[in-house]
């Protein structure tokens, strides 16, 4: 019988991130400058990121070099466990093999770490001395806190103000790690105190907080803006993920396989295990899926526009072309505080309108009573992000089971619940219910979009 658990030597811990922009058909369109309306270049980017991060944006290199150092810290946890899902397979009496790749095991608890050790790195090496971000749940800043830590760095995070609520012990996780940690709307900036102005009580979003990360990075010569999603180098980052994994799959003794599943906020949980298998059907002619699993609170994938739009709700950020709900939509108070976001990366965006890669959209229920079969049968207590992966890994190991198949399922395990109890908590007293944005809704949203169409 092939092991349960599948590992590999720190020696075999990646070299290179894989950019999967050297192999689309069709490569994004440019970032415009919001005044202008007229594509902008590199140099626009320098007041928030140092310049390797930017070369790393507009690179179109397939293989990019990943730094000693950083692969020395990625020993702390890298590389991580795949595991085969036996319990899994069995309490769905599935013919299919079911595998997940488990990120939980970096000091954050999830897959974020991968670009915060990265992105911590450059600034170090260009003499910043702080660095601002946005989180929603607090994975990622967590997951920068500690980054920031590592290299000496001053690190101020604006945490979605839901979340901030919901999950105080995140908040004191950054806190431990030396982070200042803001509830966002808040009176600090003038993107906060402008939001705070037309709604008082506002539950806050990924997309102001991350106006009000950037507003106190570009005031700031020694500052920078790092961000956990999203942007092409933050996606690049995340691609050790399936590039372990597709190693230990061969060492499974499994060609690739049927399909890969990740949830999706902004793009780098999806890039880091799908994008390395994409490489394998993009360049090689391999069959396979790819699918992006959104909760149907924030379908920017599945009902959303393709259109240039802001990547922040004050509009501070270059326009990017991307699937988005308009960047204004403040998302329903979920415990998935990861996904609530507005719009999804480029690279993403651009796969899904090439039809190269799936989305759908999973309501919060559906995903919970994933996440607790998951946690019955294989040990492991999911956060409320990843059990949207899990739900659809769930449906197609049932589609496998009607059709008689057994097809080869890999989802990405993004991160442990430890810190999302709460969630638990009001799942299993009743309190979660089922939540669809209506079209009235979805329609609303988008009326609201006043940026340029993208081709």
């Amino acid at each position: 019988m092939a092991p349960r658990k599948i590992t590999l030597e720190e020696s075999e811990i990646p070299t290179h991130w894989y950019n999967v922009a050297a192999d689309m058909p069709n490569p994004t369109l440019p970032p415009l400058n919001p005044a202008t309306r007229e594509p902008i270049g590199p140099d626009a980017l320098s007041p928030l990121f140092p310049a390797a991060l930017i070369e790393q944006e507009v690179s179109s290199e397939r293989f990019i070099e990943i730094p000693e150092r950083v692969r020395e810290l990625y020993t702390i946890w890298r590389p991580t466990p795949m595991f085969r899902a036996r319990g899994l397979e069995r309490a769905l009496d599935t013919p299919a093999r079911i595998y997940y790749k488990y990120e939980g095991l970096s000091p954050a608890g999830s897959h974020k770490p991968n670009t915060a050790v990265a992105q911590a790195y450059y600034n170090a090496e260009q003499g910043v001395k702080r660095i601002t971000t946005e989180t929603g749940a607090g994975q990622w800043g967590s997951a920068l806190a500690f980054a920031c830590q590592l290299f000496g760095l001053a690190c101020e995070v604006y945490m979605v103000r839901i979340s901030y609520d919901q999950k105080p012990y995140r908040k004191l996780m950054m806190n431990t790690w030396g982070a200042e940690v803001i509830p966002s709307p808040s009176e600090r900036t003038a993107a906060g105190r402008q939001i705070l102005a037309q709604d008082p009580d506002s539950p806050g979003s990924l997309g102001i907080a991350i106006s009000e990360a950037v507003e106190r990075a570009a005031g700031d010569e020694d500052t920078k803006y790092n961000l956990g999603s999203v942007l092409n180098h933050v996606l690049l980052h995340q691609t050790v993920i399936g590039q372990e994994a597709l190693a230990q799959l061969e060492k499974a003794g499994e060609d690739l396989p049927d399909v890969v599943i990740a949830p999706f906020g902004g793009g780098s949980n999806f890039a880091g295990l799908a994008f390395p298998f994409l490489h394998r059907k993009l360049a090689e002619g391999a069959k396979l899926r790819a699918i992006a699993a959104e909760p149907a609170s924030c379908p920017k994938l599945t009902r959303g526009v393709f259109r240039y739009d802001f990547g922040d709700s004050v509009g501070m950020t270059p326009l990017l072309p991307m699937y988005t709900l308009g960047h204004t939509f403040v998302p329903a108070k979920i415990h998935a505080g990861g996904l609530r976001y507005h719009g999804a990366g480029a690279l993403v965006s651009q796969l899904l309108r090439d039809e190269i890669v799936e989305a759908v959209a999973l309501d919060q229920l559906e995903t919970f009573e994933a996440g607790v079969l998951f946690a019955r049968s294989e040990g492991i207590i999911p956060a409320p992000e990843a059990n949207h992966g899990v739900a659809v890994a769930v449906r197609e190991a049932v589609a496998a089971k009607q059709a008689g198949e057994a097809r080869v399922i890999v989802f990405n395990l993004c991160g442990h619940g430890h810190f999302d109890m709460a969630a638990y908590q009001d799942y299993f007293a009743g309190k979660l219910h089922r939540h669809a944005l209506s079209q009235a809704e979805i329609d609303a949203a988008i009326a609201k979009i006043d940026t340029p169409e993208a081709g």
